[in-house]
């Protein structure tokens, strides 16, 4: 009897464990239904902004007033992007120009510091931008690749070993003599759970706006087709989301609008209403213009961003994605200033840099009176007016080529000149201001191929005339124009010390050598005739500093 009643003890003993474990075990983890986000930091037009610019810039705040403030550098956008990011879930991109028409610092050393300094800040890709063929196609693969091969006039690894890009360059629309493209077009990249497509392309007009010699051999296809045709590969790939980088872009008002895309126009909108709609996030630049919106093109939202300039802001966005589905259901983003805080070990780099590059850079090469300023949007200006009177006067001379008139493009006007307070100038500032290292060029052309060359500075976009660069001429040379008239007839007026130019007279015209082989789309000058070298556009801007000429004052050019 005792026996059965501790069997019984015992069988009751284990339906209780029994029925504990059943009331204890864990229950299967529910699915989160939340949004999973992802984000991507974008920047564009960097140009080698290693130290932090010295003119403060306008952000418009939320109130609409603008406040001035000193941003940028390579230690200030290193800390931003390692402060906005959120974790693996994050990738950094870049929509080109991140090197050419950079200052002394950079330049000097072939841009080298500026392709450490963005495998330092974590970059992951890049489109190219038009600036960087500057040098050449095989100098950027170089800049890809690594090595100390001197393509350029310029000595390379100066202060180290170039290890070469960390960051994979994109270049799906620039294609070879052999067909293939210069560098790969597109690349997958899994972001958490998300697989994102990134397509990378320079706007078409590259060739247009470097010299002809650094891409001979290239074709520049479109923007829209070439990134459209990419859609199914990316797709086949397992993309859940496809991102352009696009070296193009639009102008907002003002400069550098932070917040928004208000007034947007340029040509990155009829890119935008040829892309494929599952091209959602387009990340862009050139035109140094800072806008974030999304906005309805070709049939569907589309993310549009710009971190204007010389790393001044970054573009943080955020997409996030159906956990299931791995669906996009929304997007935004927001364009953060680049700030005090700053990365120590990219401004010891930096620092290196600036020491190497000091000499040279602090080295008297003339005066001025006065500050010589640049039009912020690229137009006539003190400082182009500058620059064309010291290219004119070094080849004047007949043995120099028997210059007439100069002219300079406006966009080739990259800075103010602001002399010291004792009036002196830096070899560092006269680079700054001319970072190209061009040379000048003297060709003949007739007075009439004189106006259909100023014709060339205006083009049409979206039914709007634009003045797409500007020639600044030198002092005795003026021209008016009006942009109501048809194209051919939008020049009204040209004069040269005070007569007007005769259509059938021939004039000796000093211009760099990227216009004079057709650059910046003014295609008249490569038939100019009787080509003399005029030296370079830095000796000749030094030469005339050292006379300590004025300070250009009023417009050469005017209209409307």
């Amino acid at each position: 009897m005792k026996a059965r009643i501790s069997r019984l003890l015992l069988l009751a003993s284990s339906a209780g464990l029994a029925a504990c474990a059943t009331v204890e075990r864990p229950q299967a983890p529910v699915a989160s239904t939340a949004p999973v986000e992802i984000q991507i930091l974008g920047l564009n037009d960097f140009h080698g902004a290693l130290e932090t610019p010295r003119d403060p810039v306008p952000l418009r705040n939320a109130d609409g007033t603008t406040t001035k403030i000193r941003a940028g550098g390579a230690a200030q956008l290193a800390a931003t992007l390692k402060r906005l990011r959120t974790g693996r879930q994050s990738v950094t991109v870049a929509a080109g120009d991140l090197i050419g028409a950079t200052p002394l610092v950079s330049a000097n050393f072939l841009d080298e510091p500026t392709i450490r300094a963005m495998n330092m800040i974590g970059l992951d890709y890049a489109a190219v931008g038009n600036h960087e063929f500057d040098k050449g196609g095989a100098e950027l693969r170089r800049m890809q690749d690594g090595g100390c091969d001197k393509l350029t006039s310029r000595v390379p690894c100066a202060v180290e070993p170039h290890t070469g890009a960390t960051f994979r360059y994109l270049a799906a629309n620039v294609i070879t003599e052999g067909g293939t493209t210069f560098f790969p077009g597109s690349a997958i990249r899994q972001v958490g759970p998300v697989k994102v497509g990134f397509i990378g392309l320079p706007l078409k007009d590259t060739a247009t706006l470097v010299t002809p010699a650094g891409v001979a051999g290239l074709t520049f296809a479109d923007e829209a087709a070439t990134a459209n045709a990419l859609v199914p590969k990316l797709k086949a790939e397992g993309a859940d989301v496809i991102v352009l980088l696009i070296h193009q872009g639009g102008y907002v008002p003002p400069v550098f609008d932070a917040k928004g895309c208000e007034g947007l126009s340029g040509d990155i909108l009829p890119v935008l209403g040829k892309l494929d709609p599952a091209i959602r996030v387009v990340v862009s630049g050139h035109t140094h213009h800072a806008y974030a919106c999304e906005m309805e093109a070709n049939g569907g939202p589309r993310l549009l961003t710009s971190a204007g300039k010389n790393g001044y802001l970054v573009s943080d966005i955020r997409l996030d994605f159906d956990p299931v589905s791995r669906r996009l259901v929304s997007a935004r983003a927001e364009n953060v200033p680049v700030l005090a805080e700053r990365d120590e070990a990219v401004q010891a780099m930096v620092d290196r840099y600036v020491a190497a590059a000091r000499p040279a850079a602090e080295r008297v090469v003339g005066r001025l009176p006065g500050p010589a300023l640049k039009d912020a949007d690229d137009g006539d200006s003190p400082a182009g007016q500058l620059i064309a009177d010291a290219q004119l006067a070094a080849t004047r001379s007949p043995d120099k080529g028997g210059a007439e008139i100069a002219f300079i493009n406006s966009g080739g006007v990259r800075t103010d000149i602001v002399p010291r307070a004792d009036g002196s100038v830096t070899f560092g500032q006269v680079f700054a201001a001319q970072p190209f290292g061009n040379s000048l060029v003297v060709k003949t052309l007739t007075g009439a191929q004189l106006k259909a060359l100023l014709e060339q500075g205006f083009r049409e976009v979206s039914g709007k005339v634009q003045v797409s660069s500007l020639l600044i001429p030198s002092e005795g040379f003026s021209y008016r124009f009006d942009r109501s008239r048809p194209t051919g007839q939008r020049i009204v007026a040209m004069t040269l010390g005070g007569k007007p130019i005769d259509p059938a007279r021939r004039y000796r015209v000093t211009v760099n050598n990227f216009l004079a082989s057709g650059g910046d789309g003014y295609s008249v000058l490569a038939d100019g005739t009787d080509a003399r070298d005029g030296g370079l556009d830095l000796d000749a801007l030094e030469a005339w500093l050292a006379t300590a000429p004025r300070v250009p004052a009023g417009k050469r050019i005017s209209g409307n």
